[in-house]
């Protein structure tokens, strides 16, 4: 195991790096951070545009989060909703008006998505993206942003962040490797 675990790949990986639909919404520090990752990596790293409906990939995933969230808290609402925090209490109502229909449509989403995907993993092995807008926020009110993570979520493709970038405050800052 340990003689193969540090010998050299077989074969060269090929990474895409994607700017997914959230990379806009990237700290500078961020995007500086896979600019100089991707140089690094050299030709081995292709930068790659997903297809144009990813953009709405997020919207869709909210919108299935926020149904099931509805669902699978309604028992614990019956039992005493007030003492569910008023965003939880929000979303619970938000995802309670989701019409079945909408709900089912944005289910056969992740088939389209990963159709589209097909045609990047066939030529690479995985893809190089943020796993966060920036370094982690500070306080324990929030964890973050999903925007950079959450479309691999939806689309139920393996993902993992690697503590690869670091920010100027010295903070580590998220690659994602997605399969």
């Amino acid at each position: 195991l340990l003689e193969i675990s540090t010998s050299s790949p077989p074969v060269k990986p090929a990474f895409a790096f994607v700017r997914q639909p959230a990379w806009d919404t990237a700290d500078p520090e961020m995007q500086a951070g896979f600019a100089e990752l991707a140089e690094a990596l050299g030709e081995d790293c292709d930068e790659v545009d997903l297809p144009g409906h990813f953009g709405e990939a997020m919207k869709l995933c909210e919108l299935v989060q926020m149904t099931e969230l509805a669902k699978s808290y309604h028992h614990y609402a019956r039992r005493g909703r007030d003492q569910l925090s008023p965003t939880m209490q929000q979303t619970m109502d938000e995802g309670g008006r989701v019409l079945a229909h909408d709900y089912l449509v944005a289910r056969d989403w992740p088939r389209l998505l990963n159709d589209a995907l097909e045609a990047v993993f066939d030529r690479y092995d995985a893809i190089l993206t943020p796993a966060a807008p920036g370094p982690a926020p500070a306080g324990l009110e929030w964890t973050g942003s999903a925007a950079f993570n959450g479309i691999w979520t939806f689309c139920g493709t393996p993902a993992v962040t690697l503590p690869l970038l670091q920010s100027d405050s010295g903070l580590p800052m998220g690659v994602q490797l997605v399969g």
